[in-house]
């Protein structure tokens, strides 16, 4: 502890905490007094006049445009954007709960070293100097020892992750992922094999959309989510499938409750049903439809419905539904890919659905993306002779993308120390302890890192295992660089952040530790400008995008938004939409989608699936405003099985799968599918820091087994299997 500084108790905090409910209602609490000086100096004097600031939400990816109100240097409302087409206006309950995010009293506060042993919890303060000294230097040992390559980069979804890659770019190291590797990549994967690139759900002039295994309701996409119950109103049609009763499914016309791992039955028997009746489909500007014609012969609904549990006559009914609202119907894209080994091949099947209904680039369907014309300003990324040739998981997957990898196979890597050892971890704004499959390997792998340097606000279950840990500060306290966003038909826009508060603390903005980094390890040079400095080089051609903005808080491109690709060939190696992919056929996978049937759970075991809620995003659950409506997480479970093992609503059981286990209450669910549960993401926290969710119910990372997609390399969460039993 540095002389003269008198640190803020947990006590201290506790002791306060129920003035803290006081910051939404903008009175100065002692609690609000404790954490923001200016807020004591107002105490006793008359409310000051209420400010407004423009923003951007930081909690979710979706980066809704919102306006901070401020009296007496106090955050005391968030209000949305009404200039916000993308989030139509609005802002969620998520992100008015950001109040707690920020005036939290688990907030890190100063630089910490450990001096235990990892996940001991033994830890000294330092300085900012210290800190940054020996980061830099057990940095530069690694690269010295190990190449550069030896350090891997986990850059969260942030505005500011751009520096943090820049950073790890500079440094010279390949060996880059983040957090889309477990949820994304075999989405994009598949639609970027098919259409070029990936596309953006045009859901308000929809007219027919089915959904699959996506749940837009609770996972909250700015504008779907909105769009979705808009397009309802005006008649579009949705079909639901899924094994859980969503609230996405509550709005659908039609919910099937359908078998886990049996996706691609249902597409490939609708695709059959489509080019067999020759219905609204379009053999035009694509490659391989015959092939494809011939291919799915054998994938009758008859066929499906064994597989999948739809009926026949409503898989028939469904084609003939979808196609003759077509072009402005969709096999929704959504989000929810992290599922099986085959994960890429089931998306695949859905994005050669759209082909079939010709519906891309146009109006109701899957739209390309649009001119935003923020730009990404230019750096020298510099040789190391010594570096390995490539990333080091590179060949595992055969089609990994080279810019993000997949964190599950860079552990393999480490772990394994093949092909070459990586000895240093810097990470930021990633939370892999609770959110990557098997929680223990990623333990298992901290035994092959000699350091680990971790930046964030909370200390989260993965800086609780970091040997230095550096305050980063919240998106309220940050300046940050413009940032580009799609938004369907509704927009193509940036935002940019001005800080509404100074930073709290000793926490500090990404940047501004890149920056100190690399003026000690000799590269002070690639980082050598201000943000203002970084802004306007992204809008360079943009004339006059600052003014508008600092004045609307949201900047508009009116780019063009059908007929993109009108006359001009797509991204693909054909030109065209590929239904049979020529790349997948060279490097050994299938070229169309072929049905593989999964594995069945057997008696008394059950096949865990993953899923948001509308509370939390991801691991985010740390916050008061938020765990008022779930404090802990339940396994879902069916009444007929739970009846069969005499267990009970509320009863305490063990899940346990071949990777792990762990323990939290039970919740009879009529609306999940019998060999099917289900348990939230973020809970059962082995951060004590983390207060509100420490040992509270139990994490999803503990028990998930650690397979991937073949193609992609992206997560493969819904291959474990379970037991459950109840605790005595």
């Amino acid at each position: 502890m540095q002389e003269g500084k008198t640190p803020i108790s947990r006590r201290r905090f506790l002791k306060t905490s129920l003035a803290a409910a006081a910051i939404g209602a903008g009175l100065q609490g002692p609690l609000v007094r404790t954490l923001v000086p200016e807020a004591e100096a107002a105490g006793s004097r008359p409310a000051g006049e209420v400010t407004s600031h423009f923003t951007a939400c930081d909690m979710c990816f979706n980066r809704c445009s919102m306006i901070a109100l401020k009296q007496n240097g106090v955050i005391k409302k968030l209000d949305p954007n009404p200039k916000c087409l993308k989030s139509r206006g609005m802002i969620c309950a998520r992100g008015n709960a950001a109040v707690k995010h920020i005036y939290s009293p688990d907030r890190l506060k100063y630089p910490l070293r450990r001096t235990g042993r990892r996940g001991e919890g033994k830890w000294e303060r330092i300085s900012w100097e210290e800190a940054l000294d020996y980061t830099a230097e057990q940095l530069l040992e690694i690269a010295e020892k190990h190449t550069r390559c030896g350090v891997m980069f986990t850059p969260g979804v942030d505005s500011q992750s751009r520096f943090v890659q820049q950073f790890a770019d500079v440094f010279g190291s390949y060996n880059i992922t983040n957090h889309e590797s477990l949820c994304l990549l075999s989405r994009n994967r598949a639609y970027l094999d098919t259409f070029g690139e990936m596309p953006y759900p045009d859901v308000l002039h929809s007219r027919y959309i089915i959904i699959v295994g996506a749940n837009p309701l609770e996972a909250f996409i700015t504008p779907d989510t909105i769009d979705l119950i808009e397009a309802r109103k005006q008649g579009c049609k949705i079909v639901v499938l899924d094994p859980r009763f969503t609230k996405t499914a509550a709005l659908a016309h039609e919910w099937y409750k359908i078998k886990p791992g049996t996706d691609m039955a249902f597409f490939l028997a609708l695709c059959h049903e489509i080019v067999k009746g020759e219905r609204y489909c379009c053999p035009e500007k694509t490659f391989g439809y015959e092939q494809f014609v011939e291919h799915v012969a054998k994938y009758p609904p008859e066929w499906a419905e064994k597989e999948c549990g739809i009926p026949a006559e409503d898989i028939r009914r469904i084609a003939e539904e979808i196609t003759e609202a077509a072009p402005r119907a969709m096999v929704y894209p959504g989000r929810r890919t992290s599922d099986y080994e085959d994960s890429t091949q089931i998306r695949r099947a859905m994005a050669i659905t759209n082909v079939l209904l010709d519906n891309w680039d146009r109006p109701g369907g899957l739209l390309a993306a649009r001119e935003v014309g923020v730009k990404s300003p230019y750096y020298d990324i510099p040789w190391y002779d010594d570096n390995p040739f490539d990333r080091v998981e590179a060949g595992k997957a055969t089609g990994l993308f080279d810019a993000i990898g997949s964190f599950q196979l860079m552990r393999e890597s480490v772990i394994s120390e093949e092909p070459y050892p990586i000895r240093g971890w810097f990470s930021f704004k990633t939370n892999f302890m609770q959110t990557a499959p098997n929680r223990q390997k990623t333990i298992r792998m901290l035994e092959n890192i000699d350091f680990f340097v971790n930046i964030d606000i909370f200390m989260s279950d993965t800086a609780w295992f970091a040997d230095v840990v550096l305050p980063g500060n919240s998106f309220l306290e940050r300046k940050d660089p413009v940032h580009p966003l799609q938004g369907s038909s509704a927009c193509a826009c940036a935002f940019m952040r001005e800080p509404v508060v100074e930073d709290m603390f000793e926490s500090r903005p990404p940047l501004w530790i890149v920056q100190e980094l690399s003026k000690r390890m000799g590269f002070g040079h690639s980082f050598d400008f201000t943000i203002d400095e970084y802004r306007e080089k992204q809008v360079e051609g943009l004339d006059g995008a600052l003014e508008i903005l600092r004045k609307d808080g949201i900047y508009f491109n009116p780019s063009k938004v059908y007929g993109i690709y009108a006359g001009s060939p797509l991204k693909t190696l054909s030109g065209v939409k590929e239904i049979y992919n020529q790349r997948y056929e060279r490097s050994g996978d299938d070229p169309m989608p072929v049905y593989r049937r999964p594995d069945n759970p057997g008696k008394d075991k059950f096949r865990l699936v993953v899923g948001r809620t509308a509370i939390f995003t991801q691991s985010r659950t740390n916050n008061e405003l938020l765990t008022e409506f779930m404090d802990e997480n339940t396994l879902h479970m069916h009444p007929e099985p739970a009846s069969r093992l005499g267990l009970g609503h509320g009863d305490l059981v063990e899940v346990e799968s071949e990777t792990g286990k762990d323990r939290l209450r039970l919740e009879i669910d009529e609306g999940i599918e019998s060999q099917t549960v289900y348990m939230a993401t973020g809970f059962g926290s082995l951060s004590p820091q983390m207060s509100l969710i420490y040992k509270k119910g139990a994490s999803i990372a503990e028990i998930l087994k650690d397979t991937h997609d073949k193609i992609s390399g992206n997560a493969a969460m819904h291959e474990t299997l379970v037991s459950v039993r109840k605790v005595s």
